[in-house]
């Protein structure tokens, strides 16, 4: 096939298809195929909008009846069956059981038009204009999302000053020589400091474009406790960590926080369909009708695959304790290995949401290219692409995982040039890679 439309047609912007230049033509699970056969195993998971894969069965069939059935694709934000089942669902499966009461909006299908809902909103709320984020955070590419977002690359992309916003460390920015929001409180609690108390603090409590950091439980903690002394809505992006990545339904569920606002985007339609919410407690819900909309915001088709998606694996523990704690503990065990075979290394992240940081941060895109070489898509994080990052489907088959684990400890070896062992899934015995 001539692929010379894309080049001549497609504008520059695009980034995913030089790093890998196939056509895929077909996708199921955890695996893609291109248009020449080649069938590649699939870590990347469309940037986290795939936790369950592609084409699931279960979602597709419910696609296929939904629109047999001739209802609605669009609907603004009318009612529908599917929006009621949505919702229903959603409250009975995933806020009650974790004892979260949120209202919940559907602001825009994309990421970026959550934050972008949340920053509004707690401005609403507040009054207050500033919002505060942290070093290395990425929340979208819309303006709002943008003046909160670190990454200087992007920022400039924005052609503007982006204002209204501060950035202060994420744990462990400063190595753990300054104790935590120390200055922060410091500024908070002086009335002469100069720094207007903000609006919010929104917060990644894994840092998924930003190098794959992960907040300790006890960092978040404190960082809710401050956020509730001084009057201040807290912010969970959950928009890439959520829907199950980083072991639980909810990012942030393993420090026992309750944020004011939650972000959810990318897998939430568990289908890869766009669909995003935001959640926030009852008493901020201060809107007025129509005071923030978009035409795309009743996406059925999403409702129907997200509700299937929540019946599948969320109504009850199975899949979190079963399937997905396994593939994380394979997952993590894998890259400990790797990491401490190649000096100056060190695994970074949380749950499926996690990869392995090189000293030198030209390996980690050597690694991805000679990873594709070998038949899997995995992507690079951080401010200088030093993370090679791994998010395979959470429903990914353990043997498949082994796999694409394997080709990625070859990958290494082969750019890094030391020796790892690798298993062999036929037989469970470890060869020399």
């Amino acid at each position: 096939m001539n692929n010379e439309i894309f080049e001549t047609t497609e504008s520059a912007v695009r980034s995913y298809s030089r790093s890998w230049p196939a056509v895929f033509e077909k996708a199921s699970g955890s695996k893609q195929v291109s248009e020449d056969g080649t069938e590649y195993l699939d870590f990347f998971a469309g940037a986290g909008a795939l936790n369950y894969g592609h084409n699931h069965p279960k979602l597709v069939a419910a696609i296929s009846e939904y629109i047999a059935g001739g209802g609605p694709l669009h609907s603004l934000d009318m009612m529908t069956p599917a929006k009621r089942e949505f919702l229903t669902t959603f409250r009975e499966l995933i806020l009650e059981p974790r004892n979260l009461d949120y209202k919940v909006m559907f602001p825009g299908p994309t990421g970026t038009n959550t934050v972008e809902a949340a920053l509004k909103l707690a401005r609403k709320v507040t009054g207050r204009q500033h919002v505060l984020s942290f070093t290395n955070a990425f929340h979208g590419m819309t303006l709002g999302s943008l003046s909160v977002t670190g990454n200087s690359m992007k920022r400039k992309g924005a052609g503007i000053p982006l204002t209204n916003s501060s950035k202060i460390p994420y744990d462990d920015y400063l190595n753990g020589e300054t104790e935590d929001f120390i200055w922060l409180e410091r500024v908070l609690e002086d009335s002469g400091s100069g720094v207007d108390k903000p609006a919010a603090i929104i917060v990644e409590t894994i840092q998924g474009e930003g190098g794959l950091r992960a907040a300790r439980a006890e960092w978040l903690r404190g960082l809710a406790d401050l956020c509730q002394r001084h009057d201040i809505l807290l912010i969970v992006d959950d928009v890439q960590a959520g829907c199950g990545r980083s072991g639980s339904f909810f990012s942030f569920e393993e420090a026992g926080i309750t944020p004011d606002i939650v972000c959810v985007s990318k897998s939430i339609s568990g289908s890869g369909l766009p669909l995003a919410l935001t959640l926030f407690k009852p008493e901020l819900d201060v809107w007025e009708p129509g005071e923030h909309n978009g035409t795309f915001r009743g996406n059925n088709l999403a409702f129907v695959t997200a509700t299937t998606a929540f019946k599948e694996f969320w109504s009850d523990d199975s899949f979190e304790k079963g399937q997905l704690a396994q593939a994380i503990d394979l997952t993590q065990d894998k890259l400990m290995k790797i990491a401490a075979a190649v000096d100056g290394s060190s695994v970074r992240g949380r749950g499926l949401l996690t990869g392995v940081c090189f000293e030198d941060p030209e390996v980690a895109g050597k690694v991805a290219a000679e990873a594709f070489q070998r038949g899997l898509l995995v992507e690079t994080s951080g401010p200088q692409d030093e993370v090679l990052k791994v998010m395979p489907p959470l429903t990914t088959p353990l043997e498949e995982l082994q796999r694409g684990l394997n080709i990625i400890t070859e990958a290494v070896s082969a750019v890094t040039g030391v020796e790892i062992a690798v298993e062999d899934t036929t037989d469970n015995t470890l060869v020399t890679s």
